[in-house]
């Protein structure tokens, strides 16, 4: 099979001595990290057994007749080695920044220094190599309070990351010839239908727009229920009767993109109608277990069985997330529970598909339309690096932040989950340390660039800035050289970047000003925050 360039030179380089699992658990405790807090060695082996027994049923699970339980029997992992390989040293001792500022000081950090700056307690590590397991290993702390540390099993909320997995439940449909991903959804919906209006007059929801958030819908994400809270069904959310607004189409379908949790919840209801089947079964059976993902589940709430192993979530404040975590009803948008081997073990078989090396959830035409970016780099699931190379994902659930990242044309990923709404910064910091140190293209640390502009200019964005349908107000000051940003008690400063884009100097976060007739919109992430008096939340 011919090599891609990439690999071949990261093969040719000499190999750096790695060190030893004695010496960096002599390094952790020089530093005076805590003993129990010590990073946990994870067996790649485990998951490569995984990968054999899989192999070995491939034959029954491309026909269609293969009863599930003979699956699932065939992807009992064997028993897991004491330790793994130890990731590269760089990765512990001296994590590249996010971002960083051309003109002022940089430096690099250890691991454990970011995790205590940060108020981590706990991130879970996988690198896909050459389509192994390179290595993984978990640190600090899963619980707090009871001091359980952070295993290779330890299950995270993977929040966003939902989404492309999800997605492939969904394009098995479409390789079936159920659904047509230019059609219109209404078509295939029974339980529930998106709720017609003029917008949709011009142009249909799609399947299609549904994966690359350019349906036109409302809801871009979802707070969760705590342990006391009523937990509607999938319809309930749609309608808007729990704690989030009802899916509706607020812009013309395919006009541009959005990013809307509520649209995959949209899908979500699709696939549970067009199979007939809860959706968590759903996916259990045509994707996670046919994968190798015998650990991850969609179920809300997770099952009692399932709690042995699992991370708590904590807030900023390091507080720890009421009953531990939320429950996501909103399975495809953000309900997946799984670890950072497993998420290699999907972006695996997607890069295998994309070859056509495999077809056990979809073909190769589909997968690589499945990562063919859209105007917006976004694919039918996971969104695509600007230069094309890397499908890629973040995930933000109460109290969890994760992010991945995997060559669409190669065969090497990097997979981080940590348990902390503070965790985002690490998780990237993580990656772009773990390319640098196999000599990936990316991701790498974003170069800022900040111009200096007259108060006048700066001025035009001072106000309140609003999203209604999260609650979310923003208040926007001039300050010395940028721009000062506040919400709920946290601030930022911000640089800028040009008349309309700043950046926030602390976590290399992006804000751009949207000026068009109805007024200036405050853009930041997937929020959307129209200035007070500039017309409606969209």
């Amino acid at each position: 099979m011919q090599r891609s360039y990439r690999m071949i030179a990261v093969q040719s380089r000499p190999l750096k001595r790695e060190r030893t699992a004695a010496e960096t658990t002599a390094a952790f405790l020089a530093s005076g990290f805590p003993r129990d807090h010590l990073p946990t060695p994870v067996s790649p082996s485990l998951v490569q057994s995984e990968r054999r027994a899989m192999k070995a049923c491939r034959p029954l699970l491309l026909v269609g007749f293969v009863n599930v339980a003979a699956v699932a029997a065939c992807a009992e992992p064997a028993p897991e080695p004491t330790r793994s390989p130890d990731p590269p040293a760089g990765m512990e001792s001296a994590l590249l920044p996010g971002f960083i500022i051309r003109g002022e000081p940089q430096s690099r950090r250890s691991l454990t220094t970011r995790m205590a700056e940060l108020g981590v307690p706990g991130v879970s590590v996988a690198v896909l190599i050459d389509g192994e397991i390179g290595w993984a290993r978990g640190y600090g702390l899963a619980d707090v309070e009871s001091r359980r540390p952070v295993t290779g099993n330890t299950l995270f909320q993977a929040a966003s990351i939902s989404k492309p997995v999800a997605a492939l439940a969904a394009l098995q449909l479409v390789e079936e010839g159920r659904v047509d991903l230019d059609a219109d959804v209404n078509t295939y919906l029974k339980s529930w239908r998106v709720p017609a209006n003029e917008l949709m007059a011009e142009a249909p929801v799609t399947l299609r727009g549904l994966l690359t958030h350019r349906a036109g819908l409302s809801v871009s994400g979802f707070p969760g229920y705590g342990p006391d809270e009523a937990v509607p069904d999938a319809a309930g959310v749609l309608d808007g009767r729990g704690n989030t607004d009802p899916v509706r189409v607020v812009m013309t379908p395919g006009e541009r993109w959005r990013y809307s949790g509520g649209g995959y919840t949209v899908m979500q209801q699709l696939v549970t109608d067009v199979r007939g089947e809860p959706f968590a079964a759903v996916l259990r059976k045509h994707v996670l277990d046919p994968i190798g993902m015998i650990r991850s589940t969609y179920e809300q709430p997770i099952p009692d069985g399932r709690r042995d192993d699992i991370a708590k979530g904590y807030r900023p404040d390091g507080e720890s997330v009421i009953g531990g975590w939320h429950t996501y009803p909103e399975q495809a948008a953000a309900g997946l529970w799984t670890t950072p081997s497993e998420l290699a073990l999907y972006a695996r078989e997607v890069q295998r598909a994309w070859r056509g090396e495999s077809a056990l959830v979809i073909t190769e035409a589909l997968a690589r339309e499945m990562l063919t970016p859209d105007e917006d780099s976004w694919g039918l699931g996971p969104g695509i690096s600007e230069d094309g190379e890397r499908f890629r994902h973040g995930g933000s659930n109460q109290g969890f932040r994760s992010t991945f990242t995997a060559y669409i044309g190669g065969d090497d990923g990097v997979f981080v989950m940590t348990n902390s709404d503070s965790g985002s910064d690490l998780a990237r910091e993580i990656a772009i340390t773990v390319a640098d140190a196999y000599g990936w293209s990316g991701p790498r640390p974003r170069e800022f660039v900040p111009v200096d502009l007259a108060a006048e200019v700066r001025g035009r964005y001072v106000g309140t800035y609003v999203v209604a349908e999260r609650g979310i107000e923003f208040e926007v000051s001039l300050e010395e050289r940028g721009l000062a940003l506040s919400w709920r008690g946290d601030g930022a400063v911000l640089w800028a970047l040009n008349d309309s884009t700043y950046f926030d100097v602390e976590d290399g976060r992006e804000v751009r000003f949207s000026t068009d007739e109805d007024g200036i919109e405050l853009v930041l992430g997937t929020l959307r925050a129209p200035r007070a008096g500039s017309g409606p939340s969209r």
